[in-house]
């Protein structure tokens, strides 16, 4: 067995050759990118387009197989990230995790309980990703179609249609794959006989995707038969014309069946949606009924069941921006105004304004509602307070993050923190574990910190916090910087000091709640 090198400088040297071709990759593609293209003839181009795109896809394979290797090696818990996707997503910077860990389910050669890798699942789709002959989509739609094939159908037509999809995603697009994938499912089961409920449920999903620049959230899913039904009649009832409209104050609510004729006939007059419009205003209505009647329950993870919002004065003072919500959502201020006045209030609470006990010592283990509540309305504390956590308010425990309640800790706010289950298990005394704290003051007081237990003998990993970026802060840096370099100093064209600067958003401790802050809008409004 080879021994590992020791460098000049007394650092042992990799045994794998891994990391300098990795080197010599990279500086390939500083070639690359200096390389004058102008020279190439159109043949020649297209032939170097080509031999791009296939490198990227067998990079995608070779990234894919390195990723899984890290997940048999369990590196992603041993460095605390709660899972695979999450340390994809944050440490690795893959923007679509999901999707990765598809192909890597479709195209891996995972490690067996015997400690042998076994064949992918799709061995021709994989054989073709390896090679760079298909790219990332085309492995995606593939799959689509596969993962779509009964499960009662025989083994072997299986495996045919495993090696035929994989032959048609090499020579085809993803959208012609698409196409031909259903011909084949139909020739499989052209009367639906082999289809039953194992695969209905099998295929079962919804999904609410994230929020794009709008605040808008697609909705996508595959419904089985009796929920499409369910569904089909909520819109039946509760999606007519002039029924539910939002933007209509006099629109009857609920079903149609409950409406008053002469009111509904009035608002059919007014009502100008779509029919998929009016599809999205009913299932909100009914979301809004399900609020009101308590059908949720009364608490999740010491929550309230109802909407919890968070907002900057200074934007509810504008009725512009962004409020937060528990769930970890973006809610537009103007939204957050019309829904505070009948929606069930929750105030942002604080040892020096209200009774509500947010020392408890150790009078008790969990902490309170109103420390919940507390806890959500900090800095950064929609989410969990672990470095790279995106688990929202909603799903995390409180943490006592000074001193373990066991060990003698108290559970009063200024000791407790936010954390997902995942990670408030990985809190301990072991190498490996987390050790947490918090700090006292500073530019960081308040906030807790998570630090990695190393070996004894190692020197101590850093403290870090979970801080998300003040997007205003850093973009008006950059608007400054910006102007300073169009228009330098002493030019007439130079803004006025001050003006049009961004200023810090981060919500102030003590934050405000949305009934103080409407409050002082309306002292505002009588001020002269």
């Amino acid at each position: 067995m080879a021994e590992p090198t020791t460098g000049a400088d007394g650092v042992g040297e990799s045994l794998s050759e891994v990391p300098a071709l990795l080197t010599e990759l990279h500086s390939l593609l500083d070639r690359l990118g200096e390389a004058d293209l102008a020279r190439c003839s159109d043949a020649e181009l297209i032939d170097v387009a080509q031999a791009t795109e296939r490198a990227i896809n067998r990079m995608t394979f070779q990234g894919n197989r390195q990723v899984l290797d890290l997940s048999d090696r369990d590196v992603p818990r041993a460095m605390g990230f709660r899972s695979l996707a999450n340390f994809m997503n944050a440490h690795l910077r893959i923007s679509d995790p999901g999707r990765r860990r598809a192909q890597l389910a479709a195209t891996g050669r995972f490690r067996q309980l015997n400690g042998q890798t076994g064949d992918p699942q799709y061995s021709t789709l994989a054989v073709a990703f390896a090679a760079g002959a298909v790219g990332a989509a085309h492995v995606h739609k593939t799959i689509e179609i596969l993962d779509a094939l009964p499960h009662r159908l025989p083994h072997d037509r299986k495996v045919a249609a495993e090696v035929t999809m994989g032959e048609l995603a090499a020579t085809h697009t993803p959208a012609e794959i698409g196409e031909l994938g259903q011909r084949l499912l139909a020739h499989l089961d052209p009367d639906g006989e082999l289809t039953d409920d194992a695969d209905r449920q099998r295929h079962r999903n919804l999904w609410l995707n994230r929020q794009n620049a709008q605040q808008m959230s697609k909705l996508t899913g595959h419904l089985d038969p009796e929920t499409r039904a369910l569904v089909e009649m909520l819109q039946a009832v509760w999606a007519q014309p002039g029924m539910n409209n939002p933007a209509d104050p006099q629109s009857p609510r609920g079903s149609i069946e409950d409406a008053d004729p002469d009111q509904l006939s009035a608002a059919v007059e007014r009502d100008r949606r779509t029919p998929a419009q009016r599809n999205h205003d009913a299932l909100a209505a009914l979301l809004r009924a399900v609020f009101t009647d308590g059908l949720l329950g009364k608490s999740h993870r010491g929550l309230p069941v109802q909407l919890i919002v968070k907002a900057d004065l200074n934007d509810l003072k504008r009725e512009a921006g962004l409020a937060t919500t528990a769930t970890g959502s973006l809610l537009p201020i103007a939204d957050v105004i019309r829904l505070a006045a009948d929606a069930q209030q929750y105030l942002a609470v604080f040892a020096d304004h209200t009774a509500v006990p947010l020392y408890l010592g150790k009078a008790k283990r969990l902490a309170s509602q109103g420390q919940r509540l507390a806890s959500f309305a900090r800095p950064d504390g929609e989410v969990c307070s672990a470095p790279g956590c995106d688990q929202p308010a909603t799903q995390v425990e409180m943490h006592h993050a000074a001193l373990d309640f066991a060990e003698g800790g108290l559970t009063d706010i200024v000791d407790l923190a936010p954390a997902c289950p995942k990670h408030n298990r990985m809190v301990g005394h072991r190498v490996g574990q987390f050790t947490t704290g918090v700090y006292r003051d500073g530019l960081h007081a308040g906030r807790t910190w998570w630090r990695r237990n190393s070996q004894p003998d190692a020197p101590p990993n850093p403290e870090q916090i979970n801080r998300r970026p003040d997007i205003a802060q850093l973009y008006g840096r950059h608007l400054d910087q910006t102007r300073a370099r169009i228009h330098p100093p002493g030019t007439k064209a130079e803004p006025p000091p001050g003006r049009n600067t961004l200023q810090l958003t981060e919500t102030i401790p003590p934050p405000i709640s949305v009934v103080e802050a409407r409050l002082a809008l309306l002292v505002l409004a009588g001020t002269p």
